[in-house]
């Protein structure tokens, strides 16, 4: 089992036809995702890496069932792509794009609420998804590990990759990088009721980071919602004060956000924090170990 993405997912790239889109779709490709096509309306009606370019998402989702887009857009275009897959009904938007304005991710995803929430959007700023041995929706290195029943939501696309490699001989159902923007789509509450609703996953690996109050919100609906294992990570204990550390929601002003902060609030409902990356695996270890 898997959350949102599985083997039965169909997934458009759009800007499929530019460098970056390009390459993560041979990608997801050599990976076994099923990509059926992609979005440019300059250049519809041809093909690209094999597959074909629709005019608009409506029109791909018409012609090959796609039920998942990819978006590899410049930041100027973000907002209006995204616009258009949900107008579309597409069910999930995976938003790859580095620095797309915070205002623009306002108004896109006011823009889903509005629609009914029929698009689940993850991202901007985001590794994507992936349900190894299934699928891989973004740029989740493919090779890194393997199918098991570790759930693993993160602001972190490079701490994504380290865990799933660290803890690659237990393996995960899915992995979903939620990205570290000041305003996301797919949040880890989000991520977490999944988990805890799928009877594919065991046990969850929470990674967050300094800044804003994401992760004392997870630990109050970890306490009341959440019955399997969480162990966690918080980056960013050596940060100094009112300094963007990496990603733009990464900024601690006063004791708010503190990484201290949010370690204590997710210990105090049983969460099992761990002080490195290496330790949190190696907590994680432990509780699957012990199942």
């Amino acid at each position: 089992m898997a959350i949102w993405l599985t083997e039965n997912s169909k997934i458009i790239v759009q800007g499929m036809t530019g460098g970056e889109g390009t390459k993560h779709t041979r990608r997801m490709l050599a990976s076994g995702a099923r990509v059926v096509g992609g979005v440019n309306a300059r250049k519809a009606g041809t093909t690209h890496e094999g597959l074909p370019v629709f005019g608009t998402v409506k029109e791909a989702i018409e012609k090959t069932r796609a039920d998942v887009s990819v978006v590899f857009v410049p930041p100027a275009f973000t907002k209006d792509a995204v616009k258009e897959a949900i107008d579309a009904e597409i069910p999930l938007c995976v938003v790859i794009t580095e620095g797309v304005p915070v205002h623009d991710s306002t108004e896109f995803w006011a823009y889903a609420v509005s629609k009914g929430n029929k698009t689940r959007i993850i991202g901007p700023n985001c590794p994507g998804i992936a349900s190894p041995g299934a699928s891989n929706a973004g740029i989740i290195p493919a090779d890194i590990t393997t199918a098991g029943r570790i759930g693993l939501v993160s602001k972190s696309g490079t701490l994504t990759y380290q865990l799933m490699y660290e803890l690659r001989d237990f393996g995960f159902s899915t992995a979903v990088g939620i990205g570290g923007d000041p305003v996301i789509g797919t949040t880890h509450i989000d991520a977490l009721q999944a988990f805890q609703e799928d009877p594919g996953t065991d046990a969850i690996v929470m990674i967050g980071e300094i800044g804003g109050d994401a992760e004392e919100r997870a630990a109050a609906y970890i306490e009341q919602y959440v019955t399997k294992p969480v162990v966690a990570y918080v980056a960013g204990f050596t940060a100094p004060e009112g300094k963007t550390m990496g990603h733009a929601g990464a900024i601690v002003s006063g004791s708010a956000g503190t990484a201290q902060a949010k370690k204590e609030a997710l210990e105090k409902v049983g969460v099992r924090v761990g002080k490195t990356p290496s330790e949190t695996a190696r907590l994680m270890r432990e509780v699957m170990q012990s199942r």
